[in-house]
C-alpha cells in the first residue's frame, strides 16, 4: 500500500511543529494542513466519561482512580464528535502510579465502538501504554482479539486462526520496525510523550516520540474501517492517565 507522503516524518514534524504553538492549539502550517482539535483545552465539552473518574484539568484530559475510587472495569472518556475512518492523530500522554504497586496502564481507543454506554465501556483498537516496559506502543484490540502487534513488529492479520478459539488471531509477523527496548529507552514515564496514530484502509501504524513502534496490515473481515476516540483508565491499583494537544486530520 503507497502511504500518504507525510506519514513517516509525521512524528518528526508534529513536534517541531507543537515547539512553536501552545499547549492545544494548532499551528497556522496544521491548519492549512487539515488538522482540527478535538480538545479544547478547557473543559470535556464534546467528551463523556464517568465524572468520578475523567476531567479537565491543567490543560488535559485526565482520567484519576483512588484507592477509594477504583473502576469495576476499563473505562473511557469518548470523543462525541463523530467517527473517523482514515486519519493521522496525535496526542500528548502522560501516566502515573497512584500507588507503591507501580501500575499505571491506559490507551488510545480508535475506530472503536461503545459496548456499554452506562459505564462508558469501548471496544476496538487501542494504541497501548503503561508504565511498566513491555506494552507501550503496542496494537492491542480492547473487548477484542487482544494482542494483535507486539512493539517493533510488522504484521499482517490474516483470516482464519485457531477455530476452537475464535478471538486467537491469525497473526503473521513480516518483519521489524525497530528494537522494543530502544524504543522503551525513549519513552518518558511521569512525564509527556507523543503519541501518533495513522490509519489507512486496512494499515495501521503507532508512533512514540518520533520512534515507529508497530506496523500492521489487517486483512480480516472484523478489522474495523471507521469508529470512534476514546482515552482509557485501567481498572485496578490506582492510577492516572492524561492527555492533551488532541489534533487529528483526516487522510484521504
Amino acid at each position: 500500500m503507497k502511504l500518504h507522503r507525510l506519514l513517516l516524518p509525521a512524528a518528526a514534524l508534529a513536534a517541531a511543529l507543537t515547539t512553536n504553538a501552545g499547549d492545544n492549539q494548532l499551528t497556522d502550517a496544521e491548519k492549512s494542513e487539515g488538522y482540527v482539535l478535538l480538545f479544547n483545552g478547557k473543559n470535556l465539552d464534546g467528551w463523556e466519561g464517568r465524572p468520578e473518574f475523567w476531567s479537565a484539568k491543567g490543560g488535559a484530559i485526565c482520567g484519576k482512580s483512588t484507592a477509594d475510587c477504583i473502576p469495576q472495569k476499563n473505562t473511557f472518556c469518548i470523543y462525541k464528535g463523530g467517527e473517523f475512518a482514515d486519519f493521522e492523530l496525535h496526542v500528548k500522554f502522560k501516566f502515573v502510579p497512584g500507588d507503591e504497586k507501580g501500575f499505571a496502564n491506559s490507551g488510545i481507543q480508535y475506530r472503536s465502538k461503545v459496548v456499554e454506554p452506562g459505564y462508558c465501556v469501548v471496544g476496538g483498537y487501542q494504541a497501548d501504554f503503561e508504565a511498566g516496559k513491555s506494552y507501550s506502543g503496542i496494537l492491542y484490540e480492547e473487548r477484542g482479539r487482544g494482542i494483535l502487534a507486539k512493539r517493533g513488529q510488522k504484521v499482517v492479520i490474516k483470516e482464519g486462526g485457531d477455530p476452537k478459539n475464535p478471538k486467537k488471531p491469525n497473526i503473521e509477523v513480516t518483519g521489524s520496525v525497530g528494537d522494543s527496548d530502544a524504543i522503551q529507552a525513549t519513552i518518558k514515564p511521569g512525564e509527556w510523550n507523543d503519541y501518533v496514530v495513522i490509519a489507512k484502509g486496512n494499515h495501521l501504524q503507532h508512533f512514540i516520540n518520533g520512534k515507529q513502534t508497530v506496523d500492521v496490515t489487517d486483512e480480516t473481515a472484523v478489522g474495523a474501517k471507521s469508529g470512534i476516540i476514546a482515552f482509557q483508565i485501567h481498572k485496578g491499583p490506582p492510577m492516572q492517565a492524561c492527555f492533551k494537544d488532541v489534533k487529528i486530520k483526516k487522510l484521504k
